[in-house]
């Protein structure tokens, strides 16, 4: 008669687990090692070998920690625990003896590293250095039961977005790090810096930040509102320049740039980015970043215009700024496919052309 009796983990050297590449363990992890609350207490008396860097997170050396592992000290904390015996959100096996492979990265389970802290790791030179950051965000579902200590600061979110894998850290994509950047920011001139470099660095698009931004209801704050019309402006000059470049590269007809349209003696029609007068094509560039969400009166407005355009026998070609800048050869192909089909179209009418 055989009997599957459940063997206790074997107890290493605490030397040992010290001596590990990512000297950082967790107390349920210590356990799983055979170290007791009452050793790890101990370890971690004032002037022992180790110390406790967060709850529950046991930094295993005395000096300072490096900014890597203050990094992953806040994602274990914040982690949730998805198994037993192990770290909160942790999957991979922890530190390994001298001259053993480095283990593998941690799979931190809904949390990942936001604000400043994710702006510096996206590579923005505006965004401080780690070592000089006192807290690191680090986002979280709403209903986890967190709070801020130490050097992690707890965010929350209704609905966490994909993260970015960044140095091995799970990292919020850029345009949701700017927003809770710009929650805990005060200085204009910081807030500025962040959202210019965020669009001209390419990082993403005007119109993703404003959404973020609008989402954290952000834009009743003065010195946002001015950093967002530069971050307009910005947006709106480099989709031009794409704009330009994609004609030429791809030698299509020189257009009339940036002009209004409308009816002999009749009413505006609207303003359009470029015209090919003979083929009676117009291409818009929608560069529009609104502080709020367009109000329905608004979308009416705009589409009304299009189709007024359309009945006149204009067509109107829509592009947006991201895909110029990811896809620009297929735009070209768009433009030029609707200045060919110009022949097989009835005349269009006469308008006025006007420079904005």
């Amino acid at each position: 008669m055989t009997h599957n009796i459940p063997l206790s983990p074997r107890p290493r050297p605490l030397h040992v687990l010290a001596d590990g590449r990512r000297r950082l363990m967790t107390a349920a992890q210590l356990r799983a090692h055979g170290v007791s609350a009452a050793e790890t207490n101990e370890q971690c008396r004032p002037g022992g070998p180790w110390q406790q860097l967060l709850p529950n997170v046991v930094l295993l050396h005395p000096g300072p920690p490096t900014s890597d592992e203050r990094l992953h000290a806040v994602l274990l904390y914040a982690a949730r625990d998805r198994t037993c015996g192990t770290a909160p959100g942790v999957t991979a096996s922890v530190p390994v003896q001298p001259g053993g492979e480095q283990p593998p990265v941690p799979a931190y389970a809904e949390a990942m590293i936001t604000g400043l802290a994710a702006l510096t790791l996206h590579g923005f030179s505006a965004a401080p250095p780690l070592s000089a950051l006192e807290l690191i965000d680090v986002l979280v579902p709403r209903l986890r039961r967190l709070r801020t200590t130490g050097c992690a600061r707890i965010v929350r979110t209704a609905a966490l977005p994909t993260a970015v894998e960044l140095t091995g850290v799970p990292v919020a994509p850029v345009a949701r790090a700017l927003a809770d950047a710009v929650a805990e920011l005060t200085d204009p001139g910081t807030v500025r810096r962040l959202l210019t470099e965020a669009v001209r660095g390419g990082h993403c698009e005007p119109a993703a930040v404003v959404r973020e931004l609008n989402r954290a209801r952000l834009l009743s704050r003065p010195h946002v509102v001015d950093a967002v019309d530069s971050l307009v402006a910005e947006g709106r000059a480099l989709a031009e320049q794409r704009l330009y470049r994609m004609v030429r590269e791809h030698a299509l007809p020189e257009p009339v740039w940036n002009v209004g349209l409308r009816l002999p003696g009749g009413p505006h029609l609207g303003d359009v980015d470029a015209f090919w007068p003979e083929q009676a094509v117009a291409l818009e560039l929608d560069t529009r970043a609104h502080r709020q969400q367009e109000d329905d009166t608004a979308r009416a407005e705009h589409a009304r215009r299009r189709e007024h355009l359309e009945r006149l026998g204009i067509t109107v070609v829509h592009l947006t700024p991201r895909k110029l800048r990811d896809c620009p050869e297929h735009e070209a192909a768009v433009v030029r496919t609707a200045l060919m089909a110009a022949g097989d179209r009835e005349p269009a009418a006469y308008v006025v052309v006007l420079p904005r």
